[in-house]
Formats: C-alpha cells, structure tokens, sequence
C-alpha cells in the first residue's frame, strides 16, 4: 500500500468535497462592515442569485470544477495500489496518472473562478465611482480556494506516485539452471580422489571367501 497515493487520496476528496461545500453557498460575497453597522444586517449572495456575466463563467467553472473532483476521485481510487480493480500495476499507475491530471484541472478551474468573482467585488469596493451596495469576500471564496489547493496537490502527489513505482525494487531470482544428473556424478566424482584410484573389486581378497 502506497503512503504517498494514500495522502493523495486524503487531498483530492477533501479538496472535491471543498468545492462541492464552496459551489452550493450562498456566502461568496457579504456586504461591507459599514453598511451592516447601520443597517443592522448581514447580506449575503452566492452564485445561484444573480444572472451577471461574470457570475455566470464562475458558475461554469466551479460546476466544472466539481464534475472533474467527482471524476478525479473515481479514478483516484481504481488507480490505488491497495484495490483489486483497475488491472495490472502498470495500468494502475497509468489510472493514476490521469486522476492527478483531472484533480489539477479541477483545482484550477476552480482556482479561477474564485480568483474572478474575488477580483470583481474588490474592483466594484474600491472603486469611489462605484455608488451602488458594496461587498467584501465571503466565506465561500475561501472554501473554494483551499479545495483548490488541495485538489491541486493531491493531483501532484498522484502524477509523481508513478516515478516511485518505477524505482520500487523488483524481486529477483537466479536462474542456476536445472541440476542434471551428469552433474550430480561429476560433482560426486570430483570431490574425493580416493574414489577415482580405488578399485571396488579389490577390496575383497581370498580371506572373504573363507
């Protein structure tokens, strides 16, 4: 069993099951701390409230996101040493190839929708021509970019899982060749030479017939 696709596997669905938390909130943007102050509330908007074109693309990106986590963590785990599925090791560690490659897209599609929907509240707050209800950065956005991170290392983790396969020793075993039976007597024959000048018939003189 491979530590290193274990930790893998820890980051990629930690980072698949971040996503799906950042995706489904609605806390990607707040309202600023001194317009709650007077109102005395807290508003709260996600990605499924409005129909802005930025809103959009990062709506498409965090789903695409959460597709290839789901995807990422199926193949994750037919790539993993200790299953039984999957074939050979040598397809495995091809299986888990392509699941660090679909956790690094994951992690980046979702890294850039973060990235825009952030980029376009501080824009909007520190604009002084911006005259309409300001927001800061949700809760959400933070979710979102630390399954990213995770998403994304988890990937790295399983792509260089492959190079310790390769270095991993292979049992081997020397091939003497098969033992024959000529083999056998010439090794008998040459250990003693008393065997060699000894003459069996001569052992038994006149005296054994007695």
């Amino acid at each position: 069993m491979s530590r290193a696709q274990i930790s893998a596997l820890v980051f990629g669905v930690g980072g698949f099951g971040a996503l799906v938390a950042a995706t489904t909130s609605n806390e990607w943007k707040v309202t600023t701390r001194a317009s709650s102050v007077i109102t005395a509330t807290w508003v709260y908007q996600g990605l499924w409230m409005n129909c802005a074109g930025y809103i959009q693309a990062c709506r498409g990106l965090m789903i695409a996101a959460v597709s290839l986590g789901f995807f990422g963590s199926i193949f994750a785990l037919f790539g993993m040493k200790c299953t039984k599925v999957g074939g050979s090791e040598k397809a495995k560690a091809k299986i888990a190839c392509l699941a660090g490659i679909v956790f690094i897209l994951s992690g980046l599609c979702s890294m850039t929708g973060c990235s825009l929907y952030a980029n376009k509240i501080t824009t909007e707050f520190f604009d002084p021509l911006y005259v309409e209800q300001k927001y800061e950065l949700g809760a959400a956005l933070f979710i979102g970019w630390a399954g990213a991170s995770l998403c994304i290392i988890g990937g790295v983790i399983f792509c260089f899982s492959i190079s310790d396969n390769n270095k991993a020793p292979r049992m081997g075993y020397a091939y003497n060749g098969a033992t024959s039976v000529m083999s056998s007597r010439t090794k008998f024959q040459g250990g003693g030479a008393d065997f060699k000048t000894t003459n069996p018939s001569k052992q038994f003189d006149k005296n054994a017939y007695v």
